[in-house]
């Protein structure tokens, strides 16, 4: 199911902002996101609340690809998922560097 949803967002990003530079910007705060919410998750437990975020929201885009593929797919969804993180760390840095 986490899985679905994660697929839509990044799909309606996608279809919304039609440029690769906000695709990959949409992905990288969505990931960015579940990691921060996670941590907070994990570390200020809140009774009830806390076990079923755990159980239903995932914890990165990383975790829904191996929870839902295997073998070669799953690698090859990794591997996307580490180039669009470096293109956003390239558009980071580039970011940075013109902010002078």
């Amino acid at each position: 199911m986490d899985g679905i949803i994660i697929l839509i967002i990044i799909i309606v990003v996608g279809v919304y902002f039609r440029r690769v530079d906000k695709v990959v910007t949409g992905v990288a705060i969505v990931d960015i996101f579940l990691r921060l919410f996670r941590f907070l998750v994990e570390n200020i437990q809140i009774n009830g609340i806390s076990e079923y975020i755990e159980k239903y929201l995932p914890a990165s885009i990383p975790s829904i690809i191996n929870a839902y593929t295997t073998d070669i797919i799953n690698s090859i969804l990794l591997w996307i998922y580490v180039i669009c993180m470096a293109v956003f760390l390239g558009y980071t840095i580039r970011y940075f560097i013109s902010k002078k």
